[in-house]
């Protein structure tokens, strides 16, 4: 089976539980869910497709991160979980490569993974049977409500041992109200809420990688998101 890859690469996972461990990324091709702040818009935006598309089989892509000497590889999209992504997870497996998932959470996952990171989005809501799987939540904080926003969204299924990560977005990273809004949460609530925010884009780490695709933020364009 093959799947359409819009990049593999090796760099260091920028977020979560873990931040700065050596990591390969496979990012797949496709995603229905469209947020208006992606910063791989690459994957699915109508006026950032690439001009070619790679379809590699299971068996190449777990070559690839094997040889990279990396800690485990990172599946993410795009929304992985749109693919059926079993035999890629067996192939990694089979090269003692643990397989990580970054996942919205809103559609029905098909695979083998060791870690599960969930980060919901409010205009397609993740399904129950994924939070309960999850190892770990990432909500993106876009505004200052955001937060209470999300955690009503995820109702009573958030647990003390599975972190919940608050990341500011991208083109907020600087903007006082959600960075206030964040400190105020994690002070208030405690356990399991964690800020957070994206390492990897301070180091330029993925960059490096020269199969790495060009980031492309949209940054809140609501034209870019959901409406797309």
């Amino acid at each position: 089976m093959s799947f359409p890859i819009h990049e593999q690469f090796q760099s260091f996972q920028g977020e979560g539980y873990h931040s700065g461990r050596a990591a390969y990324f496979i990012r797949t091709y496709g995603c229905p869910v469209h947020c208006p702040w992606c910063d791989s818009a690459g994957t699915w935006h109508p006026d950032h497709k690439p001009e070619s598309l790679n379809r590699l089989e299971a068996a190449t892509l777990a070559v690839a991160a094997a040889n990279s000497k990396a800690e485990f590889t990172v599946i993410t999209g795009g929304e992985p979980a749109i693919h059926d992504l079993r035999t890629l997870t067996d192939a990694l497996h089979t090269h003692a490569q643990p397989v990580h998932l970054e996942t919205s959470g809103g559609f029905p996952l098909q695979g083998d993974f060791d870690w599960i990171t969930l980060s919901p989005k409010r205009w397609h809501p993740p399904l129950a049977e994924n939070i309960a799987r999850a190892q770990e939540i990432k909500i993106i904080v876009d505004a200052p409500e955001a937060i209470e926003e999300y955690v009503q969204l995820l109702g009573g299924q958030l647990r003390y041992n599975v972190s919940v990560w608050l990341h500011p977005e991208w083109s907020k990273r600087s903007d006082p109200a959600v960075l206030n809004a964040i400190t105020k949460w994690v002070k208030t609530h405690r356990a399991p809420f964690r800020a957070g925010v994206q390492i990897h884009k301070y180091f330029a780490a993925d960059t490096l990688d020269s199969r790495s695709a060009d980031p492309v933020p949209l940054g809140g364009d609501p034209a870019g998101g959901p409406s797309v």
